[in-house]
């Protein structure tokens, strides 16, 4: 199978776990009437409503602040999928398809709900070491570490040194 095959398999496998997951947090489970939900002592359920990016930056205030923000998510996801359509490596591939599935189901949040929905809380007590996220966000964090760790530690083979194996 070729890596951007792979790649792209791995953004509908991403997109589709994002949304099932979203819909049965805001339909069957009802999170946003229950309340938070402890599933695990460090693992929780907990409903918020992220108008801005990563990590809350760059909160979205206004109608036109979402639409823009929109626009800057697909702009950097069109940008993903080009360099997806070209990438040879199946391990960036991987990485970069599970970016552009991740953007995607948040992009399609923002259109339908004016938000994205995060709903995933580690904590240690009163200390939680990430904001509140969703599949999406965790499926871009792995793919921008991935192509982070292959970037700084990995170096690929030279044609020269290919031919001298």
């Amino acid at each position: 199978m070729p890596a951007r095959v792979a790649g792209f398999l791995t953004a509908l496998i991403v997109l589709l776990a994002d949304q099932i997951t979203k819909w049965i947090i805001i339909g069957p489970i009802a999170l946003p009437a229950r309340g938070p939900v402890d599933l695990l002592p460090i693992f929780r359920l907990i409903w918020v409503e992220n108008y801005g990016v990563s990590m809350g930056f760059l909160v979205a205030g206004s109608t036109a602040e979402r639409w823009l923000l929109t626009a800057v998510t697909a702009a950097i996801a069109i940008g993903v999928l080009v360099w997806l359509l070209r990438e040879r490596n199946r391990i960036d591939a991987l990485a970069l398809g599970s970016i552009l599935g991740g953007a995607i189901g948040n992009i399609g949040d923002r259109v339908r709900l004016g938000y994205v929905a995060d709903f995933l809380n580690l904590h240690f007590g009163a200390w939680s070491p990430f904001l509140v996220f969703n599949v999406a966000d965790a499926a871009i964090s792995v793919g921008v570490v991935l192509l982070a760790v292959r970037a700084l530690f990995v170096r690929d083979a030279s044609p020269a040194e290919k031919e001298n194996v």
